[in-house]
């Protein structure tokens, strides 16, 4: 025997794979009529599903629906009722998912191409701005470098200077220890 239903699912029920995990199961249980939309009532998230088929694969469907949900979704009801309409042929429905899944990665395709242009010209202006500090730092940098430079060089010429002092008063002291030493005999 043929039954139809109608299962309406609130919760966060948009963009988590929710129609695309119904239509597999209901491949799976060779579901001849098939149909899922996403809607918004009240500003909750909505997804309504019309099935059609023995009823034997509806209850089993109705059973997995109860039981399994995509892993981002978050249930909060799900109410099931008999449904008198017409409900597309599954084949119709996965023809025009198809293509409407394929419509969105093309919209979500060109939103990452303006973010990704977005994030190059960021890039481009970091890197602009980098090379210039550093410019400035070399710059910065080259001229204290020089500075002590100019600083060594005072110093080493001090030092030597000092330091030709010191060995001279060393080298009198020496010369006098020596005189001294001679002519007291012991040299």
């Amino acid at each position: 025997m043929s039954i139809q239903k109608k299962i309406t699912i609130t919760g966060r029920v948009h963009d988590v794979g929710y129609r695309l995990f119904l239509l597999e199961e209901a491949d799976r249980l060779f579901i001849p009529h098939f149909d899922a939309k996403n809607v918004k009532i009240n500003g909750k998230e909505i997804l309504i599903v019309l099935v059609g088929g023995d009823e034997n694969q509806i209850n089993e469907f109705i059973e997995f629906v109860k039981t399994e949900r995509p892993e981002l979704s978050n249930i909060e009801d799900i109410i099931i009722e008999d449904y008198k309409g017409r409900i597309r042929d599954i084949k119709k429905f996965r023809a025009n998912f198809s293509i409407s899944q394929l419509s969105k990665i093309v919209q979500y395709g060109a939103k990452m191409l303006e973010k990704q242009d977005l994030m190059i010209e960021k890039q481009d202006e970091t890197i602009r701005v980098i090379k210039e500090e550093s410019e400035a730092t070399r710059q910065d940098l080259g001229s204290k470098i020089d500075k002590v430079g100019e600083k060594i060089d005072y110093l080493r010429s001090d030092m030597k200077e000092y330091m030709e002092k010191r060995f001279k008063e060393l080298s009198d002291r020496i010369n006098m220890i020596e005189e001294k030493l001679k002519k007291a005999g012991i040299i």
